[in-house]
């Protein structure tokens, strides 16, 4: 296994040599106030509308538009609720209606009013588009009962509701569907505003004059998007960019023996997961699908290539979130998965589909890959462009799946519960059992008694194997020593409103 796992990452090709400079900003480190920091970003940001078809999911969005727009609830980087707009929330009896009391006196960067009415409008529009974020809320209402007050109605008890919520921003009432002027330079509540925005390429951000809470440290902020490991470390230890994450485990060592920068790893909500579609006759029965999980070496695979970020997965959802409960080890045995293949009836002459996106995963595919073929399982490895993939995704355009699928809201709910059910048709696997308990879980407004429900329903997805689950991903972080007050964020999407720069 060592070899081919070896074999996987050279095949990706060396990065270049770098050479060590001052490790940061000269405009920040010399700064006694706050400075400028430059953000080399891994994913491009190609709108700033929280709520788009495009955009509204993705995650250069989400990083842009918490620094721009406020929420009714946010979760810090622990993953416990905290208000953002919303002072207080409770929901009745049977969770199906929530309230929130807002905060007073929050204006937007024009200095217009904050009101109720904003927080509808937005969460109307949210609805209308139908974008990604949108399937969270499918039949819920809204209404404003006072300028200081919301109520949200679900069509069926949910507690996870204000977990959901931290997906949602608040924009001024009035903007359109289509409106892309509007985002071009957003009006909004967040501790930053736009000065700058070419899609794709770089957004820069100044402090909010009219934010409400404590102001902004630094002078600017502006996020690069290099989407090039090799740029973006180039870009880190000239001092071009100040802050980098998501860095591979071979690059880690090199960064750590740098004095000019602080090394940090911290576990995420991402859990690597490769489902099987049990909608086609070969991955149809379950046996065939925790055989063909028994036959990859994970264990040796994550030791290769993810010794510092990578964890072998105990449950579909990571640790961190409500809803985890651990489940028993899938043990590598490649002689009794190629029986119970062979039980099975499986056809080894036919190849399996194995979809994923992004080449910083092509090793792990290639080491996964390569371990079937030594029990006679062909798979065939298919890179799709990330719009591809998304559409086949959702067609189920494939046979194994691969995604880094993480819970940015730290509630099962927004994993388990929205993409297991039989009407999600996300996997092809449907389970009368599951559902109910999915929805007992969702319901629940006792914390327990949901988690419970959550790691009754993990059993079932681990026992029938729905998918494989390899990996809990940790993602480590390199950022310039001079700054202050930067905290890794484990969903990837840090906060630099309370980062500033030591004074020289």
């Amino acid at each position: 296994m060592r070899t081919k796992v070896v074999a996987a990452v050279a095949a990706l090709g060396l990065l270049a040599a770098c050479s060590t400079t001052t490790g940061g900003s000269d405009t920040g480190s010399t700064s006694a106030t706050g400075g400028d920091l430059t953000v080399a970003g891994t994913y491009p940001i190609e709108s700033l509308d929280p709520h788009g078809v495009t955009g509204g999911g993705s995650t250069g969005t989400q990083l842009a538009d918490r620094a721009i727009f406020s929420r009714l609830v946010g979760a810090d980087t622990k993953g416990k609720l905290v208000g953002d707009l919303a002072t207080s929330w409770k929901s009745g009896a049977d969770t199906s209606e929530w309230k929130f009391e807002l905060r007073k006196g929050v204006t937007f960067s024009d200095g217009s009013p904050l009101t109720a009415t904003d927080v509808v409008d937005s969460f109307t529009r949210l609805l209308a588009i139908n974008g990604t974020n949108a399937a969270n809320f499918t039949g819920y209402t809204i209404s404003a009962p006072s300028e200081t007050e919301v109520v949200i109605k679900a069509p069926k008890p949910d507690a996870s509701v204000p977990g959901k919520l931290t997906q949602f921003y608040v924009i001024p009432s009035g903007i359109k569907a289509d409106d892309t002027a509007f985002f071009e330079h957003p009006v909004g509540s967040g501790p930053f505003t736009v000065t700058k925005f070419t899609p794709g390429e770089v957004l820069e951000l100044a402090p909010n004059k009219k934010f409400s809470g404590s102001p902004a440290k630094l002078d600017k902020v502006t996020i690069k998007t290099i989407p090039e490991l090799a740029a973006r470390l180039t870009a880190l230890r000239t001092g071009e960019a100040d802050v980098v994450w998501g860095i591979p485990d071979d690059q880690l060592a090199t960064l750590r023996g740098d004095d000019q920068l602080k090394i940090e790893t911290v576990p995420s909500t991402a859990v690597y997961t490769m489902w099987f579609n049990s909608k086609i006759p070969a991955l149809a029965n379950a046996k065939v699908r925790k055989a063909i999980w028994q036959a990859v070496d994970f264990r040796t695979i994550i030791k290769e290539l993810y010794p510092d970020t990578g964890k072998l997965a105990d449950a579909p959802v990571a640790p961190g979130v409500l809803g985890y409960v651990k489940q028993k080890a899938v043990k590598y045995d490649p002689t009794a998965a190629k029986k119970a293949l062979q039980e099975a009836g499986f056809d080894f002459n036919q190849k399996l589909r194995l979809q994923f996106a992004n080449a910083e995963f092509r090793p792990f595919i290639q080491a996964v890959v390569s371990d079937l073929a030594e029990i006679g399982v062909q798979a065939e490895p298919l890179e799709k462009e990330q719009a591809v993939f998304t559409k086949d995704l959702l067609a189920l355009n494939w046979d194994i799946n691969f995604q880094q699928l993480t819970t940015p809201t730290f509630d099962a709910a927004s994993n388990l519960g929205r993409l297991y059910p039989c009407a999600a048709g996300r996997n092809g696997y449907c389970n009368p059992e599951l559902d109910t308990l999915l929805a007992s879980a969702g319901a629940a407004a006792d914390k327990k008694e949901r988690v419970d429900d959550y790691g009754k329903a993990s059993e079932i997805i681990w026992r029938d194997a729905v998918g494989m689950y390899p990996m809990a991903v940790s993602i480590a972080y390199a950022w310039n020593s001079k700054l202050q007050g930067f905290q890794p964020d484990p969903s990837g999407l840090p906060d630099f409103a309370d980062v500033r720069y030591a004074a020289s």
